[in-house]
């Protein structure tokens, strides 16, 4: 497609046979709860959210209580996907906003209507540059923090390494991603190889922070990503006109999901978003509304049942012209 007015085919990855419907499963992780505050969340003194809990299936795992909270959880889970021929699935993501860029930096100097509706046009102001934004140092500190936290995590917790890996194709993002996951003792079978999936971006159009860089740029910047099949060469999405709906944006993500669920074996999956296309994702999920900080992570239990027949048309708005300034808006 060359432009988001005529909308991305947010029904793709499903057949005329079936479909997946995705739910979040409630229960497991402080996220879930209408009574933890997002604002004071704390991913890695919470241990990623996960509830301190017992499962049906601690007797006969843990018959003298020495497994950890995340060990006792990932066998939980995967005996609830090892029954042969069912038709529901589980998978549990770890979901990561890119550390801070320089794009978040503009629009906290020049205030959101200013950004919006002017700034966010441009690819910088002539002292920062924020198209295809790149992390500042404070986004590197914060993706390096999360590296601790998984080092910690993986030898003291337990917490399941991810079997795949994940990442927008935004510059920030698979920075965040390399930044995070690189260098950690990984299983052998389990090894970071990201895969830079096109719809997990942000919100489409307008935003030149949000304007892919070209696949040549992105390999030459991270070698050691993988494209998904198809990936082309040139941003076949973004256009300067008009911005993604909200909708549209959230059916966008339920694509993604779907495809994950359809050809991702791994039942630990780790993605690195943006922090419009994780509430995106959420919406999809029917999560509660969870926004993160930069360089925050959540974990999420997502059921995926397998329905007959071809996945419901879902009416999505159309895109929108980015807001006028009027007058006395931009004041820097």
């Amino acid at each position: 497609m060359n432009s988001i007015s005529s909308p991305f085919p947010v029904n793709a990855f499903t057949s005329t046979e079936y479909h997946l419907q995705l739910s979040t499963v409630t229960g497991f992780f402080q996220q879930d709860d209408n009574a933890t505050d997002p604002d004071r969340f704390d991913y890695a003194s919470s241990n990623l959210g996960l509830i301190n809990r017992t499962y049906p299936s601690d007797l006969l795992f843990d018959p003298t209580g020495t497994k950890t909270q995340w060990q006792r959880f990932e066998h939980f889970v995967r005996k609830l996907d090892a029954n042969p021929g069912n038709s529901v699935h589980y998978k549990v993501l770890f979901v990561g906003r890119h550390g801070e860029g320089y794009h978040n930096v503009a629009e906290a100097f020049y205030g959101t209507p200013a950004w919006n509706c002017y700034w966010s046009k441009l690819d910088g102001n002539g002292t920062i540059t924020w198209s295809d934004a790149h992390l500042t140092p404070t986004g590197i500190k914060q993706a390096l923090n999360t590296n601790a936290f998984w080092r910690h995590a993986l030898s003291e917790a337990k917490i399941p390494a991810p079997e795949a890996y994940y990442t927008s194709p935004l510059d920030r993002c698979v920075a965040t991603a390399n930044l995070t996951y690189a260098d950690l003792p990984l299983p052998h079978s389990c090894p970071f190889r990201p895969i830079v999936k096109e719809l997990l971006r942000e919100a489409l159009g307008v935003h030149t922070c949000d304007r892919r860089s070209t696949r040549s740029a992105i390999r030459a910047a991270h070698p050691s990503v993988t494209f998904e099949p198809g990936f082309p060469e040139q941003d076949p999405l973004w256009v300067p006109e008009l911005r993604e709906s909200t909708s549209h944006h959230t059916e966008r993500l339920r694509a993604l999901l779907r495809n994950i669920f359809a050809t991702e074996p791994g039942m630990f999956v780790a993605l690195s978003s943006h922090s419009g296309s994780i509430a995106a994702m959420l919406r999809a999920l029917g999560h509660r509304p969870f926004p993160l900080q930069t360089g925050g992570v959540i974990a999420v239990l997502v059921r995926a049942d397998r329905a007959p027949g071809p996945a419901p048309v879902v009416p999505v708005d159309p895109p929108v012209p980015a807001p006028d300034c009027g007058s006395g808006v931009v004041q820097k």
